[in-house]
């Protein structure tokens, strides 16, 4: 056995630098006001209960004719693709002539207990469709899901073919039993039915916990003993602050469509059986014959890239394409590589599909 030899005056001196830095970190969150997110402007363009939709329009000359809606996860906010302007993969769309729409689903309170999957995708979401293609007067509009957003388009996409042009998938899990994939290895033990009768909405301080735990040294040892780093000048500490306030900004979940997701996908994987059913109507991803641009991370913990590229076995596509990030769940959206690769990509990928 290794033994760890450290030296008292060392010690000292590591903790002394460490207090000097939490003192300068206290003194710059003095200074600093409000941690502002999603800067880009927009316009609303629907609403729909909690639901809104938004439209950016595109900076520049337009590099095609189909505008793209983004469909992002219940869990999270959507603000996670405009973190800051340096950090954001939708101005980055927007810089390269992009037209593009974003569902932000709200806040779920009591009154949306009883909401399944069926009014979100089969109601909600086929309405942002229609209204993006009522606006744009088109027939078909370009798709892009994010996370378990991905899987709503490709349960979407697989029920109207028919108003989808092309369809993009970012850090989307389709086979939800890969071996490493440690959400659903936690998901299965989870008791739905006692989960939703006990709290109605799950709440959404409940599932951060619960995703922090999957990496307990990573996300919290490591993260906080490096934190007085980040927050050294004013400039670091917003963009720290700024992904602190998404990481914790999680909405409560209808109880109802967290039952029958966790049911359906994590814990029976009947997306890629062809057996899931919305609001009746049964999934069969053999149905999507779309232009599909797949995109997932190389070290994503959350969606492991084995779950992601497992769409490609399982759609009738004869025009498939994956594009890796070397970047975890988040870095796929902003790390340095998503502003210069990942929008640039995308863009170039649909005025070619245009």
């Amino acid at each position: 056995m290794d033994t760890l030899h450290l030296k008292p005056g060392k010690v000292a001196e590591e903790l002394l630098e460490f207090n000097h830095k939490l003192l300068k970190s206290y003194t710059t969150l003095q200074k600093l006001k409000e941690v502002d997110v999603g800067q880009t402007p927009k316009e609303e363009v629907y609403r729909e209960d909690k639901l809104r939709l938004y439209r950016y329009a595109p900076i520049g000359a337009p590099a095609n004719t189909t505008p793209l809606l983004i469909c992002y996860a219940l869990v999270n906010r959507p603000y996670m693709i405009d973190l800051e302007p340096d950090r954001s993969i939708l101005l980055r769309l927007l810089e390269q002539g992009q037209e593009v729409y974003v569902i932000d689903w709200g806040y779920p309170d009591a009154a949306d207990r009883y909401l399944d999957l069926d009014d979100y995708i089969n109601e909600y979401l086929n309405n942002c469709v229609d209204r993006v293609r009522e606006l744009s007067n088109q027939d078909q509009i370009n798709l892009l899901g994010i996370c378990q957003g991905g899987t709503f388009s490709l349960c979407y996409t697989a029920l109207n073919p028919e108003k989808i042009k092309n369809l993009i998938t970012m850090v989307t899990p389709v086979d939800f039993h890969t071996p490493d994939n440690l959400l659903t290895h936690l998901a299965k033990s989870v008791d739905t039915d006692l989960a939703v009768e006990t709290y109605g909405n799950i709440p959404g301080s409940m599932l951060n916990d619960s995703y922090n735990s999957l990496m307990p040294m990573r996300l919290g040892v490591q993260k906080n003993l490096g934190m007085p780093n980040q927050l050294e000048n004013e400039e670091s500490a917003l963009s720290f602050l700024r992904m602190e306030k998404w990481i914790y900004d999680s909405p409560d979940q209808a109880g109802e469509a967290f039952r029958q997701f966790v049911k359906q996908f994590f814990q029976e994987n009947k997306l890629i059986k062809g057996e899931a059913l919305i609001g009746g109507l049964q999934v069969n991803l053999n149905r999507i014959t779309h232009p599909i641009l797949n995109i997932y991370g190389s070290f994503d913990h959350l969606v492991p890239p084995a779950s992601s590229i497992a769409l490609k076995d399982n759609v009738s596509s004869d025009d498939y394409e994956e594009l890796e990030v070397r970047g975890g769940h988040i870095g796929v959206f902003v790390s340095g590589k998503a502003q210069t690769v990942v929008a640039p990509k995308i863009v170039k990928w649909l005025s070619a599909h245009d």
